[in-house]
């Protein structure tokens, strides 16, 4: 797969990019016939220009694409396509979806991408384990707060003091004793 060039009338090509988009204000909203409609429309977007969707998947409040765009498109007409029709199918077919969201913006404003490249494989997994990381990070991060709020509640907590000279410099909340 990581050899296979497409060609148009005068170009071979291998143009792959791994994306990355989430929803307005970064929403867990992308779940059961919602992620299902989602995943339908970015493949029928996808279709009609010809771009091929080489691995996908979404998380409740990210997307993950790796596509192959053909060089006559570029990445960034092709990401405000697939996000701007996106949003009006999705708005369109999920009206509830239309309070939360208003001005029938689904996506956040801008997106993260890079090339693939030769080591194809492994973003491609890295895209297939990404769900699972994410579930032992979360689990990972729950077990450390609760162990910091412990430590925290024990030692006392300090606050920055938010003046423009002194942003680094901590001041003792007043409810506490004085170290």
């Amino acid at each position: 797969m990581a050899n296979q060039h497409n060609s148009l009338a005068h170009t071979r090509w291998m143009c792959k990019y791994h994306i990355v988009f989430i929803p307005k204000y970064r929403r867990k909203v992308i779940y059961n016939q919602i992620r299902k409609d989602i995943s339908g429309y970015i493949v029928t977007l996808c279709k009609y220009k010809g771009v091929d969707i080489i691995e996908g998947h979404m998380m409740p409040d990210h997307v993950h694409l790796i596509l192959s765009i053909p060089p006559k498109i570029s990445v960034s007409n092709f990401m405000g396509y697939l996000k701007g029709k996106s949003s009006l199918m999705i708005f369109e077919n999920h009206a509830n979806l239309k309070y939360r969201f208003g001005n029938r913006k689904f996506w956040s404003e801008g997106y993260y991408v890079s090339t693939v490249g030769l080591n194809e494989a492994t973003v491609i997994k890295y895209v297939q384990d990404q769900e699972k990381q994410d579930i032992a990070l979360d689990k990972l991060t729950e077990k450390s707060i609760t162990t910091h709020s412990r430590s925290r509640l024990r030692q006392g907590s300090f606050r920055s003091t938010g003046h423009r000279g002194n942003r680094n410099k901590l001041e003792h909340l007043p409810w506490q004793a004085t170290p």
